[in-house]
């Protein structure tokens, strides 16, 4: 298994989070591309409305985007989040797991934000992987994925 990339950036309260900080627990690290856009929000919302589910497995969400600390407190506060969004404007950490790259969007071709989702075990291994997730049903698909996992493994 491919050890998680540690990283040290602020959230929504301007704390600093390391992903050492969580160790010993599962951690849903989700990419998204900006706060407050239609997608996001509905991603967001998903988390935030199953968080007793996410809680009850154990389960700690931490979502990622290169939005400023100012922007993630209005998205978080607006969408009542309950769970820490960080802020990384170097892009450093979303590039060290694999969710920068290319997008097309209207015909236009730009280097942006992928949309993904690693699932991060207590040791710090990435046990799962999830690329061009849909923010609809993303969160289901964790934890149906998260039960079976757990019972096989």
């Amino acid at each position: 298994m491919t050890m998680a990339s540690d990283f040290s950036l602020p959230d929504q309260n301007g704390e600093t989070h390391t992903l050492k900080k969580y160790k010993g627990k599962w951690v849903i690290l989700y990419f998204y591309p900006r706060d407050d856009t239609p997608g996001c929000t509905k991603e967001a919302c998903s988390f935030r409305d199953n968080i007793g589910e996410f809680t009850k497995r154990g389960l700690v969400i931490v979502g990622v985007s290169k939005d400023s600390v100012a922007s993630h407190k209005k998205f978080a506060d607006k969408y009542h989040l309950n769970f820490t969004i960080l802020s990384d404007e170097s892009t450093e950490t979303i590039k060290a797991y694999n969710a920068w790259g290319e997008k097309k969007f209207m015909g236009r071709v730009f280097q942006g934000i992928i949309r993904s989702t690693v699932l991060i075990n207590p040791k710090g291994e990435i046990v799962k992987t999830y690329e061009k997730v849909n923010p609809l049903t993303h969160s289901g698909q964790i934890l149906h994925d998260f039960d079976t996992f757990k019972v096989t493994a």
